[in-house]
């Protein structure tokens, strides 16, 4: 154990927490976690909290602005849809900043709070804690009564919950496979798959059941194991947390020595009565006392239980609470330090960049090139011309109407076939010839503006080369 370990916890503690994670037994073998349903303040708050989301979450493939959804990532077709803007591939250095963004938000966001993501928003915990740990609860009852019911033999009463809650999990994964898939294909294709025959749909239904397993494996089986031994989020804090940093913690100064204090025998003992309360109610098994480890989500499961024993002995609240190893240790104040202070500028450089590229994007992008393999042709007069193809795609869902116009040099720019009309996301090709005098031309490239004018509005300037004889 190290000093830090030593000075945090005040007393000789074994190491082996810090060995093998708290759900590891000796042999190697996961111990199934059975918490205790928590209750208190701010579990009550946790579950408002995330019946918004989850509120947020089922609703949002079916809510629609100008009869676009919401939100649609349709990686398939690779067309995406925003907050009802539509975004392509050629968009995908929005998309590129827009990570970057997360990334550092939330390198940020743990420098300063920990893992409060975790315990309050995170999908894992709230679909693990406020639906299907509740249902649990409702069918298996508490803690002790789920070890009865795993311990018991197979009767009726067994077979009856064992099935009803598999059975209520299997639905529940359905809904939110589904739900998820809707952000994926739309709600549209979604209904179709749901209503016509399987055989027409057979990729799309795959899709579905595999969604729905996938879940059903997750919350039914698999279960903290996600935050334990998948997400990378417990290691990375590792290297983000430092002693200014709020996380759930312990108050050692004021909780140690733990002990009875009926069985005291006049030693002078903290306010942790080492009731247990804590680990009882921890979803991923540990014991907060031990300092801050990588199985805790932050969830303040372990708050309420203390506050509710703290209230019993008539004691002051907080002895696990939100804070600082400093604050805890040395009483001190959140403030601003270098790091913070260095993060919060690069993410708001982030921001600020990120926006301007979305303000500046344009609703159409077009691509003009020489077409492959000719050359100039003199066309007389000392004039020459270059054949070119243009691709314009349209980003709006507006049907527009394409028209190109040289911008420099002075000369001619013909359309083959007359101006282009686009379909609202949708893409088309055209062709065109470019005319110059050989008076303009400079050498074998020669540099030229094409301006690009939707509904007669200029939306894009486009640069190209003129290919013409040597001098």
């Amino acid at each position: 154990m190290s000093d830090t370990d030593r000075k945090l916890t005040n007393i000789d503690v074994p190491s082996e927490f810090r060995d093998r994670i708290a759900t590891i037994d000796d042999g190697g073998k996961r111990k199934w976690v059975y918490p205790r349903k928590p209750k208190g303040r701010f579990y009550d708050a946790r579950s408002w909290f995330a019946y918004l989301l989850l509120a947020i979450m089922f609703s949002g493939p079916f809510i629609t602005i100008n009869g676009r959804p919401l939100l649609l990532l349709n990686f398939i077709e690779r067309k995406f849809i925003i907050f009802g803007m539509a975004f392509w591939p050629q968009d995908s250095y929005i998309f590129v900043l827009a990570t970057l963004t997360f990334i550092v938000g939330i390198i940020l966001f743990t420098v300063i709070f920990g893992r409060l993501f975790c315990g309050w928003a995170c999908p894992q915990t709230i679909f693990m804690e406020m639906v299907f740990r509740k249902i649990e609860y409702l069918i298996d009852g508490n803690a002790n009564r789920q070890r009865k019911l795993k311990a018991q033999t197979w009767n009726a009463e067994k077979i009856f919950k064992r099935g009803l809650k598999h059975a209520i999990f299997w639905g529940l994964s359905f809904i939110i496979g589904n739900t998820l898939l809707a952000y994926i294909i739309g709600k549209d294709a979604l209904f179709l798959i749901i209503t016509e025959p399987v055989a027409v749909h057979f990729a799309g239904f795959s899709f579905m059941l595999i969604f729905t397993n996938l879940f059903y494996f997750i919350y039914a089986f698999f279960r903290e194991q996600v935050c334990t031994q998948v997400c990378p989020y417990g290691r990375l804090q590792s290297v983000l947390l430092d002693d200014k940093s709020i996380v759930v913690a312990y108050d050692f100064v004021r909780g140690e020595k733990r002990g009875n204090p009926q069985k005291a025998a006049g030693e002078t003992l903290g306010d942790c009565i080492d009731c247990n309360q804590c680990v009882e109610v921890c979803p991923t098994g540990i014991d907060i006392r031990n300092g801050t480890q990588l199985e805790c989500v932050n969830c303040t499961a372990c708050i309420d239980a203390c506050d509710t024993v703290m209230d019993k002995l008539k004691r002051p609240r907080g002895l696990i609470r939100y804070d600082s190893f400093g604050g805890i240790e040395n009483g001190e104040k959140l403030g601003l330090t270098f790091r913070n202070t260095g993060y919060t500028a690069i993410l708001g450089l982030l921001i600020s960049l990120f926006f301007i590229l979305l303000i500046t994007r344009t609703d159409v992008e077009t691509t003009i090139l020489r077409s492959y393999g000719t050359l100039f042709q003199a066309a007389g007069d000392n004039h020459f011309t270059n054949l070119y193809t243009v691709k314009v795609l349209n980003k709006t869902f507006d049907e527009m109407p394409i028209r190109l116009e040289l911008l420099s040099p002075q000369g001619t720019l013909t359309m083959v076939g007359g101006d282009l009309n686009i379909k609202g996301q949708d893409r088309t090709e055209g062709v065109f010839f470019v005319d110059l005098s050989g008076d303009l031309l400079k050498g074998t490239e020669t540099k030229v503006q094409v301006a690009v004018y939707a509904n007669d509005h200029l939306v894009e300037t486009v640069k190209t080369s003129f290919m013409g004889p040597r001098n």
